[in-house]
């Protein structure tokens, strides 16, 4: 061959879509294809071809097989005279490896993809059983299985058949291979077969007529008593039979295995006999199967074996299946089964997983099923084991919106042809999309993707997935809308009653309530209600993933009815990605979140991405800056702390937002794992906002009543977990007041200033309103509610010098000066250090009394009827525990460890474990053990809306405190088994380090 032509062949084949031109020129100048080299129609067939290399290689290889010159030139006239073989046999070589290499072994199999005719374009059961009559054996159905499964391929990358279609055509030749398996195993089997009746059932994708071309192919097996034979015999024989079965299908042979048949549908799955009577299957389902096995009947079909006992099989569990929606846990059954399950999908997969990630293919498989279940027991045209004949009747009843189910059917299909190509290629079961380019180019071009294929087939993956992605949600909801809104003409709507059934199917336990606040914010043709009825669909979703969705649909329409005439908030929530699932799971989480919201609806734009500050919590600076200012600014004292109480209850929902959202995670953002950062969040931001809030007070009463000086310098000092930086939602301010009177100022007129400051502070704070009050408690100040309400600095250093006691010492740990004179709370510092880091550490009758102290606490503090196990401040394991075991080394090496001069618990024990006082894993479940507590502690008052040392005792309330603490519905009794393990594990070390330490 001369260059030039060498050049203008190697152009052409790169123009016909050939990347190794040189390979593909060796290959047309081969002896096998001498008489065709130069003919255009070659050419121009092979660069039709998802992979015309492939194609050209695997023709090659054919020819080669071919017995004899003759066969060879019968093969290549064909191919040129014929145009639907030479596009159905190029077809399938440049889509399947695996195609081409079982026609290299089987070199006349491609005279199967010669016929033309119109009972050939859409075989059934019977052309595909006539196809496998010849076979004797497990091989020989091997090679059978494999020309009538040429025969589908040629039929589907020709697209003579669409995805759909192809994927019937491949249920039906698995019926007809399950038939012809099970003969061969009767014919084995002879005396068996008489003594039985046995009905294989298909399941899963197989009985929903909708197979992919390498799957398992899930079964059912029913079996009775042929005449007379004793039961127990029978079911032997059948077992066996069913067996054989099985093995005829999946061993692997010299011409490798049809594909896997797995019969763990079964009720007891893999546990239970793989044959059972039909009453024994009706006894089952009557009594122990879950949610999903009824799911699963969806799709049963009798396709092998005794027909009329498979029918009858169907006929008796068919009301059973249409009943489900009935069941009692079948709520939280739908509600595990909605949540996507990828946790087992590995992390570098996740995003090419076509079948279980985000926007895969289950997300609309389920989505019709749930849907089928709830509305299918009234309305028999949806009972379709075919999903996209199901999503069709479910559009045409109403159920589901035409536009959304038009635009989930083209999803779906072109997500299974996707499928289809990749498995197709090596005829392996995978659902991954490939890494490779060369794949991918191959996967976009049998797509009809040729200008671009690897970006072409990218951008539309991903555009499908999204649209799957956002619409399976939206299919539950949109109808809902519908049914009380305003449709166009003709428009279906979904009845009061189907309504209803799938509210309540979502987890709302009042449907009638739920469905006026829909019409309330949703109907009529306002701009209003039309951004209602585009938010809603997924608003309500959200509110459905939580313990209380009837409560977040509630305070939804209660902050819509506050805000609906203020133009920028249904603009935040729809234009703003994180604002409406924020809102949505603070308003569905409990109590406290809600109440401060409503109080002043317009902080519902801190969970916006924009300017309103977003979720982050403020640091105690900019917080008092804030405050200090709007006291200034007041009129009088009590306007004054009215304004920051007002800043409070803002920044108190903030810090609960985020807690929320951080717990519960978004879309987007996985929830926080590391629980001991949310609790040291919310501590320090409740304790910056507290100290903040006090100083305002102060700031608002000294001006009110004295001008600009009070007559006496005023401190005050935090103490237990305020000055530890620990709040919690529901903690009062525990404080002790401290004064000095200014230069030449009566010690009286001083006290009587100090007082009358806090006196009012404490009114003020606590006066009647839509703040929330913030109580202040100086119960560990010297001498308890004895004692006097302020001292002098001389006072405490006298009290402290004569009086003082070693539970007082104790409490100083906690000590922190959170608000007024800097210097006076500096010196008081000073005073105590030596008190609560005690040089030598604690005398042996010191500890003991300690003890003591603990020991009374245990017996007398805590509440009549509670369950110890599970009090999180007094039970064993609890805050307590922990404090006071941490609180026990700070007095002892406190005056040596630097690091254990700390006021707060996680870091002095930290520091404890730096300086091998304790050792890590001690260390590590005492810690684990406080943060536990005080998760549990801080989701209570979120939930419930007040304090609490317990686990709630009502069903939601405990589930909504399971969902903050990370436990999915069901599992509350988990989140009780753990906290008690958790306490129990810290009990034993508080037992070894303060009472036998």
């Amino acid at each position: 061959m001369t260059p030039g032509r060498r050049s203008s062949t190697f152009t052409r084949l790169l123009r016909h879509g050939f990347t190794d031109a040189s390979a593909a020129e060796r290959l047309l100048d081969s002896a096998e294809l001498a008489a065709v080299r130069d003919d255009p129609v070659l050419l121009e067939a092979l660069g039709a071809t998802a992979d015309p290399d492939l194609a050209l290689h695997g023709l090659v290889r054919l020819l080669e097989a071919q017995p004899g010159p003759t066969a060879r030139r019968e093969l290549l006239d064909t191919l040129i005279a014929a145009k639907p073989l030479r596009d159905r046999l190029l077809g399938v070589l440049g889509a399947s490896a695996a195609l081409a290499d079982h026609l290299a072994r089987h070199p006349r199999d491609w005279e199967a993809l010669v016929t033309y005719e119109p009972r050939d374009l859409h075989p059934g059961v019977a052309e595909f059983e006539r196809g496998l009559a010849e076979a004797t054996d497990p091989v020989s159905l091997r090679v059978a299985y494999r020309r009538c499964l040429l025969s589908i391929a040629a039929r589907d990358v020709c697209g003579t058949t669409d995805v759909a279609e192809t994927a019937a055509e491949l249920a039906d030749l698995a019926t007809a291979t399950l038939r012809a398996a099970l003969a061969l195993a009767e014919r084995a089997a002879p005396e068996d077969a008489a003594r039985c009746r046995l009905a294989v059932i298909a399941m899963g994708k197989c009985g929903g007529h909708e197979l992919n071309y390498v799957s398992d192919v899930d079964v059912i097996f029913v079996g009775e008593a042929a005449d007379e034979t004793d039961e127990a015999k029978a079911l032997r024989s059948a077992t066996k039979l069913a067996s054989h079965m099985m093995r005829i299908c999946s061993e692997t042979t010299v011409e490798g295995s049809i594909w896997p048949v797995d019969a763990n549908l079964r009720p007891e799955g893999r546990n239970g006999p793989l044959v059972r009577t039909l009453s024994s299957h009706l006894a089952y389902y009557q009594r122990w199967a879950k949610t999903w096995e009824f799911q699963a009947l969806l799709k049963a079909r009798p396709v092998a074996g005794d027909l009329d006992l498979g029918a009858e099989y169907v006929a008796a569990l068919e009301p059973l299946v249409w009943k489900a929606a009935e069941r009692e846990n079948f709520v939280t059954d739908v509600q595990k089964m909605r949540r996507r399950v990828v946790e087992n999908i590995p992390a570098a997969e996740i995003d090419r997983e076509l079948k279980l990630g985000p926007g895969g293919l289950r997300d609309v498989e389920f989505a019709v099923q749930l849907l089928q279940l709830v509305h299918g027991r009234a309305d028999a045209s949806l009972r379709s084991g075919t999903t996209l004949d199901a999503l069709q009747a479910l559009a045409s009843g109403g159920y589901v919106g035409r536009e959304d189910a038009a635009r989930l059917d083209e999803a779906y299909r072109f997500l299974r042809s996707m499928e289809h190509r990749i498995q197709l290629y090596r005829l392996r079961r995978t659902h991954l999309v490939p890494e490779d380019e060369a794949d991918l180019r191959r996967l976009g071009r049998s797509l009809g993707l040729r200008t671009d294929p690897v970006t072409g087939l990218t951008r539309e993956w991903k555009r499908h997935a999204g649209v799957v992605r956002r619409l399976h949600e939206k299919l539950f909801y949109r109808p809902l809308l519908d049914a009380v809104a305003q449709l166009a003409p003709g428009e279906t709507r979904l009845s009061a009653e189907a309504a209803r059934e799938r509210l309540v199917a979502l987890g709302y336990t009042d449907p009638a309530a739920a469905l006026r606040h829909l019409e309330a914010l949703a109907s009529g043709v306002s701009r209003k209600a039309a951004i209602q009825r585009t938010l809603l669909p997924v608003l309500l979703g959200w509110f459905a993933d939580s313990a209380d969705p009837d409560a977040g649909l509630l305070n939804f329409r209660k902050v819509s009815d506050a805000l609906g005439k203020t133009p920028w908030y249904l603009r935040l929530l729809r234009d703003e990605g994180a604002a409406a699932e924020n809102l949505a799971r603070v308003l569905s989480a409990g109590r406290l979140a809600p109440d401060l919201l409503m109080r002043a609806p317009e902080a519902v734009a801190l969970l916006g991405d924009g300017d309103g500050g977003g979720l982050e919590p403020r640091g105690r600076g900019p917080l008092e800056q804030e405050i200090l200012a709007a006291a200034g600014r007041a009129d009088n004292a009590e306007d004054g702390v009215r304004a920051a109480r007002g800043v409070r209850r803002r920044e108190l929902f903030r810090t609960a937002a985020a807690d929320i959202v951080d717990s519960y995670g978004t879309e987007t953002k996985p929830a926080e794992a590391d629980q001991g950062a949310l609790v040291d969040r919310v501590g320090a931001a409740v304790s910056d906002l507290t100290a903040a809030t006090l100083a305002g007070t102060l700031r608002a009463v000294v001006r009110d009543g004295w001008g600009d000086t009070l007559p006496t310098r005023f401190a005050m000092i935090g103490m237990g977990r305020f000055g530890g930086h620990e709040l919690g939602y529901g903690s009062d301010a525990d404080v002790v007041f401290v004064h000095e009177p200014q230069e030449g100022v009566d010690e009286r007129e001083a006290a009587d200033a100090a007082n009358k400051v806090v006196a009012e502070m404490r009114r003020l704070l606590q006066i009647p309103s839509a703040d929330p009050p913030l109580l202040i408690d100086a119960d560990l100040r010297p001498e308890g509610k004895s004692g006097p309400l302020v001292r002098t600095l001389k006072s405490y250093e006298a009290y402290y010098r004569r009086w003082s006691l070693v539970w007082e010492s104790q409490a100083l740990l906690r000590a922190e000066p959170v608000a007024g004179d800097e210097e006076l709370g500096r010196r008081f510092v000073e005073l105590i250090d030596p008190l609560r880091y005690p040089q030598r550490g604690l005398g042996e009758d010191a500890v003991r009394e300690i003890r003591r102290l603990k020991a009374r606490m245990e017996s007398e503090r805590l509440p009549r009827g509670a369950d110890p196990k599970l009090h999180t401040k007094l039970g064993p394991g609890g805050l307590s525990d922990v404090e006071w075991t941490v609180q026990l080394l700070q007095l002892r090496h406190g005056w040596a460890e630097p690091g254990l001069r700390t006021t707060r618990t996680r870091a002095a024990l930290a520091a404890a474990e730096a300086a091998g006082l304790l050792g890590a894993e001690e260390a590590g479940i005492l810690d684990e053990a406080w943060v536990l507590a005080t998760r549990v502690r801080n989701a209570v008052m979120l939930v419930r809306g007040r304090a609490g040392d317990t686990f709630p005792t009502e069903s939601r309330e405990l589930a909504a405190v399971g969902r903050y603490l990370g436990y999915g519905d069901g599992h509350a009794g988990d989140m009780l088994d753990a906290y008690r393990r958790t306490a129990r594990r810290a009990r034993a070390v508080v037992e070894e380090l303060f009472y036998g330490g």
